[in-house]
């Protein structure tokens, strides 16, 4: 994130209402009056004034104190959690359930190579099993890369890239492989899933970029010989939840029939606190509810939450698919975030389904402008919940820092690596971005909705958004 020329000054606030971290609908704003913004008006303040990155920090302060696994009931404490904010701020909040086809995390994972134990990860939808099997290393786990090679009685070695890691699974058990060890290609440790459930997969862990590349170079001057155990993994359904709150028009007279809707995720990976990914998000949507809950407004504002985005988007694509499609078509844009505040990502970057712009990338490039002097750049990108608005027509954006931190999906993702400065810069972008469509006196023209080109689902599993 730039660096910006302007006194930021933190008043500590927070006055607890449901639970430990819990604050108060009518908490008194971070004392962000001091700042110098040189471009804004007098209507961004309105916004500006009202955000208080105090709430934001004691909400992921609350929801980062376990894993929120979908389906899990640490993730419905955390649904319950947001509804009662949502509903201690004014508004009507709805919990939606959804059936999916999901996992049970294994209570085993182990791997040992010629005796010696490493520490493995796993991937959701991961067969269980034990095996024990000379290792062989195939590349990348292409079809190409498993021409002519017999992998019969055998565990292989892959390295993540190019395709999912459902599809490596899937090739080398096809070759006859009887588990399967990923690993890296960048530093840090590696988790993901496998996209579903499937009969054809055989047990599979992950490894580091250092833990494998050490394994590659050690089968070249010896034969190695690798057992791995995976136990109480499952797959069945599963429900999971989405939470929604809406901010109607605010005359019904000057209602010009759109929404902008504002989402994040709730769920975490396994063994992840998940501070960043996201309860960062989720904290910004309840703290942008807040403080437009009494705006007003031509346009209704929707805030959601969605579970199990970690299993492949499944709560935004249970919403999106399940609107009539004259409901489709009131909804403006959507602002989606998530992992909005870790100090060890990159600069605030924006991504579309098509790498095009929008209204989203428009709105938020121009407070964006104002506020820090530049625009926030966009590019293409899937992985987060604006996929199934964007797939269906709708101007759709992610906020995100890139590159990742080295924290992503880990159990290091903790309160203590969250960014105050980061997360007021994007409560700010957006806050402002939404308000400057929905408030009374906009009078831009409204989108047309172009439906672009759909993307393979596949895609949004495998490689980290950069």
């Amino acid at each position: 994130m730039k660096k910006k020329k302007r006194l930021i000054t933190m008043a500590l606030a927070a006055t607890l209402a449901f639970g430990a971290f819990n604050v108060q609908a009518n908490a008194q704003p971070t004392a962000i009056a001091e700042q110098s913004f040189q471009g804004v008006n007098g209507l961004d303040n309105k916004i500006l004034k009202q955000i208080n990155v105090d709430n934001i920090y004691n909400h992921i302060a609350h929801l980062e104190q376990t894993p929120r696994v979908a389906a899990s009931p640490e993730e419905y404490a955390a649904v319950q959690y947001i509804k009662q904010q949502f509903e201690a701020y004014g508004y009507n909040a709805e919990i939606q359930p959804f059936e999916f086809f999901g996992f049970t995390t294994p209570h085993t994972v182990a791997l040992t190579v010629n005796g010696t134990s490493l520490p493995a990860g796993f991937f959701t939808y991961t067969a269980s099993g034990e095996v024990t099997a000379p290792l062989e290393y195939v590349g990348l786990g292409r079809l190409t890369d498993l021409e002519n090679k017999d992998l019969t009685g055998k565990i292989a070695l892959i390295q993540r890239g190019d395709i999912p890691f459902g599809e490596k699974v899937l090739n080398a058990a096809r070759s006859g492989a009887e588990g399967v060890i990923i690993f890296n290609n960048a530093a840090g440790s590696l988790s993901g899933t496998l996209g579903g459930a499937s009969e054809e997969y055989v047990p599979a862990v992950s490894l580091s970029l250092a833990q494998g590349q050490a394994l590659v170079a050690q089968l070249e001057n010896e034969e190695v010989t690798a057992s791995i155990k995976v136990l109480g993994a499952s797959s069945g359904l599963r429900t999971s939840h989405n939470v929604i709150a809406s901010k109607k028009a605010t005359n019904k007279n000057k209602d010009n029939g759109k929404a902008i809707v504002l989402t994040s995720h709730h769920d975490s990976v396994p063994g992840a606190p998940g501070a960043n990914d996201n309860a960062s998000g989720t904290a910004m949507v309840l703290e942008l509810a807040r403080v437009l809950k009494n705006q007003p407004t031509d346009t209704e504002i929707r805030f959601i939450t969605f579970g199990a985005e970690e299993l492949g988007l499944i709560g935004s694509r249970h919403y999106v698919s399940n609107l009539p499609d004259s409901e489709l078509n009131r909804i403006a844009a959507n602002f989606n975030l998530d992992m909005v505040g870790s100090r060890d990502a990159g600069d605030l970057v924006m991504r579309t389904v098509d790498g095009q712009a929008n209204l989203v990338t428009e709105l938020a490039q121009a407070t964006s402008t104002r506020l820090n002097g530049e625009p926030t750049p966009f590019a293409r990108g899937g992985s987060s919940d604006h996929v199934p608005f964007g797939e269906a027509g709708i101007p759709a954006a992610l906020f995100i820092h890139s590159p990742l931190e080295p924290w992503y999906h880990t159990p290091e993702d903790t309160l203590d690596k969250i960014s105050k400065e980061k997360l007021q810069d994007v409560a700010q972008i957006v806050g402002t971005a939404i308000y400057d469509y929905a408030r009374f006196d906009n009078q831009g023209p409204k989108p047309k909705r172009v439906k672009p080109a759909s993307i393979p689902q596949q895609m949004y599993f495998e490689e980290d958004v950069q």
